[in-house]
C-alpha cells in the first residue's frame, strides 16, 4: 500500500479543534503543496465552502477525531 503523498502536510495542517479547508498547489515544491484556505468551527460550514469552489477536487477538509485520529474528506 502506498503512502499518501500529502500525509505529512495533512498532519501539520490538521487543527486541534474545528475543521480546516485546505487547498492543493500542484506547482509548489513537494512538502509545501498544501495551504490553509479557511478554518471553520462546524463541519457543515467547511463542507459548504468546499462545494463553493470551482474545482472541488483540489480542496479537502481536515479535522481530528475524538481519538486524535486524522481525517480528510
Amino acid at each position: 500500500m502506498t503512502k499518501d503523498i500529502f500525509e505529512d502536510e495533512k498532519i501539520k495542517l490538521t487543527p486541534e479543534k474545528g475543521f480546516d479547508l485546505v487547498g492543493i498547489d500542484y506547482f509548489a515544491e513537494p512538502g509545501n503543496q498544501l495551504y490553509l484556505v479557511e478554518h471553520f468551527e462546524r463541519y457543515q460550514d467547511a463542507l459548504n465552502a468546499k462545494k463553493d469552489r470551482k474545482i472541488q477536487d483540489e480542496y479537502f477538509v481536515l479535522y481530528k477525531g475524538t481519538g486524535n485520529e486524522y481525517f480528510c474528506r
